[in-house]
């Protein structure tokens, strides 16, 4: 297995969530709306032209790909799902962790871990679960 991709369903606010993921993260944001896509015939039921139909953020090996569901056709936000974030530094943990926390329900402050990791978790503003965790060096 070459590597494990987060791939996200929004109900049309893709392209506001992807972006402020690709600011939080630094990352670089691509996206194409379903009216862009150049698929024969309807891009999908009325009111689907301007959503997006694929975004994918990069930064190293980070990727998070993600589209909307076409107009009419909910997404059901679900609990059984957590994009983990595994930090360098200290620092970089509590600048993310920060940043994702705009608008979030924390669910567990940041704090010191029994597996020797700085660690925390929190549901962002478009109901995502996101872990943050920071290794510590061994002593």
């Amino acid at each position: 297995m070459k590597a494990i991709h987060i791939y996200l369903n929004f109900d049309g606010n893709t392209r506001e969530a992807m972006k402020f993921y690709a600011d939080c993260l630094g990352a670089e944001l691509t996206m194409q709306s379903y009216k862009d896509a150049g698929v024969p015939g309807p891009p999908g039921p009325p009111g689907s032209e301007d959503r997006i139909v694929h975004a994918r953020l990069s930064k190293g090996s980070i990727v998070v790909m993600a589209s909307d569901s076409p107009a009419g056709m909910p997404v059901k936000q679900g609990n059984n799902f957590w994009a983990s974030v595994d930090c360098e530094s200290q620092d970089e943990i509590e600048k993310l962790f920060g940043k994702f926390g705009d608008g979030a329900t924390v669910v567990m402050e940041l704090r010191d871990t029994f597996w020797n990791a700085h660690f925390g978790m929190l549901t962002d503003k478009y109901g995502v679960g996101w872990m943050f965790n920071f290794e510590k060096p061994k002593a």
